[in-house]
């Protein structure tokens, strides 16, 4: 596979995709709806919303990699996030089927596993594909339904479709708010105290597109390690005491387990905010 299209390429998540991809030979065409603060490469103003819009862009790709979508819950009103996020995925999705594209990789969300960990508490943690899925949004539900979505065409067409449930994406400018969280264990607990650094979301991406991979799956997208300095048992003794933290977690191993994509994907978080700060 060399032709990628990377929809959402002028977001955080897709600059550092684009960017990485290009460093490792692929010929990279960003579409978005907005163009990009500083070109990398083509670019190409679409509204994903329009079935023939994303079919277009599509034509001669070898694969795509989906990140466009209403980034978060609170963006928008619930029902536009649910409709953007919804259609522009089914024309992507069906898109890449009708014109046979190697295959999907594309952008879920930790949000299907309960954050922010109000009405329902996590199961156990480290929080693994395992976990029972809470969608509190409408974000979150969009996300759920795509990767049923994915299913769904994985079994028409045979494509592969690699999921990302990508943790909170952080760009290195962002770290020095992390010395801010280390006094209140709650301002973080809502996603476990994870995090994850755009440049290792661009490995995920990468590694999802070149691993050997067949079918339709999920997988946490996260740093290795927590954006805490205080050890995961102190942490989950007094947000979670209730919740059972796991024989063999490290003091400060990331809370959203990485194992699955680490083994089947072959990711490998190379950022840590520890080295930043």
């Amino acid at each position: 596979m060399k032709r990628i299209v990377v929809t959402g390429g002028s977001g955080k998540a897709g600059r550092a995709v684009v960017r990485d991809l290009l460093e490792h030979g692929y010929d990279v065409l960003n579409v978005d709806i907005q163009a990009p603060a500083e070109r990398q490469t083509d670019f190409l103003k679409v509204d994903l919303m329009d079935a023939g819009q994303a079919f277009e862009v599509l034509e001669g790709a070898d694969a795509v990699v989906h990140l466009a979508a209403i980034p978060a819950p609170g963006r928008q009103t619930s029902r536009v996030t649910f409709d953007l996020n919804m259609s522009s995925t089914y024309n992507i999705f069906a898109a890449a089927v009708a014109l046979g594209l190697e295959r999907v990789v594309w952008a879920s969300s930790e949000t299907t596993l309960g954050l922010p960990f109000d009405r329902e508490q996590p199961a156990y943690a480290p929080i693994d594909e395992d976990h029972p899925l809470y969608p509190e949004s409408s974000y979150a539900l969009s996300k759920i339904l795509s990767e049923e979505m994915a299913r769904q065409m994985n079994r028409w067409s045979g494509i592969p479709f690699v999921g990302l449930r990508f943790s909170n994406i952080m760009e290195p400018h962002d770290y020095q708010r992390f010395t801010g969280f280390q006094d209140d264990a709650m301002l973080r607990k809502w996603n476990l105290w994870g995090y994850v650094d755009a440049r290792d979301v661009a490995q995920s991406c990468r590694v999802g597109l070149e691993a050997d991979f067949t079918g339709a799956d999920h997988f946490i997208i996260a740093a290795g390690d927590t954006c805490m300095n205080r050890t995961n048992a102190d942490l989950m003794a007094e947000v979670f005491p209730d919740v059972e933290l796991r024989a063999g977690t490290g003091d400060h191993d990331t809370l959203l387990s990485i194992d699955k994509a680490r083994k089947v994907l072959g990711y490998n978080p190379e950022y840590s905010w520890r080295d930043m700060v």
